[in-house]
C-alpha cells in the first residue's frame, strides 16, 4: 500500500510523518507522500471547475487534487487530513465525503480524517509527550481540558509554552510539531481523533478494510 497524504500546512507534517514511521514503520517516498498545503480554504462551489490559483488550501485544491489522483493504480491510497476548527466534525465529514462520491473521476481508495480541533489539539491530549519535550512547559494552564475541545488549541499550547500567540507563527507550529511528536504515545493516544488517524492507517496497512 501507498499512501498519499494531504494535509493543510507544514505544521501537520511531523506528526503524520511520526505516525507513519515509528508507529507503522513505513518509509517516506517508498511507502507514502505528504503534500502540505497553504492553509484550509474552502470547498469551492464547483467542484468540476479549474481551480483558482490564487488559492492554495487544501479544501480550495482538493477536488482537482481527487481527479488527478483517479489515475493511481491498486494499491494505492488517498488521505485526506483537515482539521475541524470549529465545524461540527461529523457535517465536515460528510462534506468530504459527499464531495468525493459526486465527482466524475475519483481515486479508488480514499480515507477522510478530521483533526478536532486541530493536529495541536494531539498534542495537548498528551501532557507526557508536551512535559518530555519542553521541560519547562506550564502543563496546569493545559490539564483541564477535555481531549479535542474546541479551545483554539495552538493558542493554548503556546501559552503553556511560555509564549504569546500573536507572536508566533506557522514556523513556530512546525517546530513544536517536530519536538513533541516524537514522544506521542501512539499505541493509546489521548486524542480521540488522533487515534481515530492512526486506526485508518492501521486499517490500510494491514489490508483490514
Amino acid at each position: 500500500m501507498f499512501l498519499e497524504i494531504l494535509t493543510e500546512g507544514a505544521s501537520d507534517v511531523p506528526a503524520v510523518r511520526e505516525i507513519l514511521t515509528r508507529r507503522f514503520n513505513l518509509a517516506e517516498n517508498i511507502h507514502f507522500r505528504i503534500h502540505p498545503h497553504r492553509g484550509k480554504g474552502k470547498l469551492p462551489q464547483n467542484p468540476l471547475a479549474i481551480p483558482d490559483p490564487r488559492h492554495r488550501g487544501l479544501l480550495d485544491q482538493l477536488p482537482a487534487k481527487l481527479r488527478g489522483y483517479s489515475y493511481l493504480p491498486d494499491g494505492c491510497c488517498v488521505i485526506v487530513l483537515v482539521d475541524a476548527d470549529s465545524t461540527d466534525c461529523k457535517e465536515l465529514k460528510a462534506s468530504l465525503v459527499d464531495l468525493y462520491q459526486n465527482l466524475d473521476k475519483r481515486p479508488k481508495c480514499i480515507l477522510f480524517r478530521i483533526a478536532v480541533e486541530e493536529t495541536e489539539s494531539w498534542f495537548l491530549a498528551d501532557t507526557n509527550a508536551i512535559r518530555s519535550a519542553y521541560q519547562h512547559a506550564i502543563i496546569n494552564k493545559i490539564s483541564n481540558f477535555e481531549p479535542d475541545s474546541v479551545i483554539g488549541a495552538w493558542e493554548r499550547l503556546a501559552e503553556a509554552l511560555g509564549r504569546k500567540p500573536q507572536d508566533c507563527d506557522g514556523g513556530d507550529k512546525h517546530i513544536w510539531a517536530s519536538k513533541i511528536s516524537p514522544h506521542l504515545d501512539l499505541t493509546q493516544p489521548g486524542s480521540p481523533s488522533l487515534k481515530a488517524f492512526v486506526n485508518g492507517i492501521e486499517r490500510l496497512v494491514t489490508g483490514n478494510n
